[in-house]
């Protein structure tokens, strides 16, 4: 294929070639000048370099022409895909704030009643506290009731004193002790 094209062309031109050769001088007209060999030699020039290059060129631009549409789709694609990612990522974050307001509910929930559970171990440990602070009085005021039932009947007491009646006694304590 590619010698046939090679053979058309030396054919062709061959026989241009020797006629675009000239003579010696003289008057150029129309009719006597080479200008008609010349637009038939561009011509012939056009069509074999149309014969030749425009399949390739026609390939060329069919393919990018092809190239492009497939790149478009492809990128209509992708934005389709990143719509559909944007519509679910906003579908996301919808869901996402309303488990933000029931995990705040829960947690201001949950606050209360660790607030309410903190309070009554409070109110009971200061109820405890205070039992054992009454509890501890009681038994100061005892402790200081028998040092001073002690104090008085190792100081108090004499051998004198030893014949005094019970009613005698519980006064001097109660005197002692008020």
């Amino acid at each position: 294929m590619r010698l046939t094209k090679i053979a058309l062309a030396v054919t062709l031109m061959l026989p241009i070639v020797a006629m675009a050769s000239g003579g010696g001088h003289h008057e150029v007209s129309m009719t006597n000048s080479d200008f008609f060999y010349r637009v038939l030699n561009f011509s012939i020039f056009a069509g074999l370099l149309y014969y030749l290059a425009a399949n390739p060129i026609k390939a060329f631009f069919e393919g990018r022409q092809a190239n492009i549409a497939n790149q478009l789709k492809e990128i209509e694609a992708k934005l389709q895909a990143s719509k559909e990612e944007a519509k679910a990522a906003e579908a996301k974050l919808v869901e996402n704030e309303a488990k933000a307001k029931e995990i705040i509910q829960d947690s201001v929930l949950e606050g209360k009643i660790l607030a309410e559970n903190i309070a009554k171990k409070n109110e009971d440990l200061l109820h405890a506290m205070e039992k054992q602070f009454e509890e501890k009085m009681e038994l100061e005021s005892k402790k200081v009731a028998k040092e001073t039932v002690t104090k008085l009947l190792q100081e108090g007491i004499s051998s004198d004193d030893i014949a005094i009646d019970e009613s005698k006694v519980v006064s001097l304590i109660s005197g002692k002790v008020a």
